[in-house]
């Protein structure tokens, strides 16, 4: 992958923004989670405890948490490329921002070193970025009030993996955990 740096990026993986393996969620069984946890754990809108995962810090979790609640902050354009794809993404309050720019270097910066962080609603959608990610270019460029993110590959299926998660995650940004609970409902998740 290829990352264009800006000095805030700079100060994010500085700082600790990346993610440290810690927080272990609720689980039933090993592995990967892609559905419901316990009674009531994907539907807690409190402590959201879904937001969690076996390998996530608890700050990557907070995050989350952050931008789902204040997810009407958000904005999000997208642009299919025929070879990934090119997202701008926007939020009107400047904590949600540095979360959601925290988030987004973190997230690619695991793919890299593809370190899943198994987030219990994670859609199953990134599964094949944790096991191809050399044959996706990244580029990251912070504004002042956005979040451009560039993401291309040669690889058909990855190109059709980056169209699909850019639209689940434009939905999350429009509709909040509602989007992540009506997909999990679907057998999508």
């Amino acid at each position: 992958m290829t990352r264009k740096s800006t000095p805030y990026l700079a100060i994010a993986f500085v700082i600790g923004f990346l993610p440290a393996p810690a927080l272990l969620a609720e689980s039933h069984g090993g592995g990967m989670m892609h559905g419901h946890g316990g009674p009531g754990a994907m539907h807690d809108e409190v402590t959201m405890p879904g937001l969690r995962g076996a390998n996530a810090s608890a700050e990557e979790s907070a995050e989350l948490a952050l931008m789902f609640r204040n997810f009407r902050t958000l904005s999000r354009e997208v642009e299919n490329l025929p070879n990934g794809i090119r997202s701008v993404t926007r939020s009107s309050d400047p904590e949600v921002m540095d979360a959601l720019v925290s988030h987004v270097v973190g997230m690619i910066g695991r793919v890299e070193a593809k370190d899943d962080p198994q987030i219990i609603i994670q859609s199953p959608t990134l599964d094949i970025f944790f096991a191809r990610a050399e044959g996706i270019d990244s580029e990251i460029d912070v504004t002042d009030d956005s979040i451009v993110v560039i993401q291309t590959s040669e690889d058909p299926e990855l190109v059709a993996a980056l169209h699909t998660h850019a639209a689940e995650v434009s939905d999350m940004a429009e509709r909040g955990m509602q989007a992540v609970h009506e997909r999990m409902m679907d057998g999508h998740q």
